[in-house]
């Protein structure tokens, strides 16, 4: 699967160009921008699972870090502070991982 089969490649490009500056993202901004946040939840998950590289059923921080990478190969990688506070925001049970219910965050 490809992120450009749910999200247009203009709009991945124009969500990891507005956080390109270390410590400018902004999950919920980058969700909204690149138009995974109107998507389906069918859709969602689809994201989710290309995001989960190990296929744990979970995000952990070693993968978040990454996670601008795997919407556009080349861009940078999630400062430390970036990552903690996108795990602080969507990780609903405190066991420092992203489960599939992220959907829910991505959608209020």
């Amino acid at each position: 699967m490809s992120l450009t089969s749910i999200l247009s490649a203009e709009a991945i490009e124009n969500a990891v160009k507005d956080c390109q500056a270390p410590d400018s993202f902004c999950h919920k901004k980058f969700f909204k921008l690149c138009g995974l946040s109107s998507k389906t939840p069918k859709q969602i998950k689809d994201v989710f699972q290309y995001l989960d590289e190990d296929n744990s059923g979970y995000i952990e921080e070693s993968e978040l870090k990454y996670f601008l990478q795997r919407f556009m190969p080349g861009a940078r990688t999630l400062t430390e502070a970036e990552t903690k506070s996108f795990i602080s925001a969507a990780d609903d049970d405190s066991d420092g991982r992203i489960g599939f219910l992220i959907r829910e965050y991505l959608l209020h």
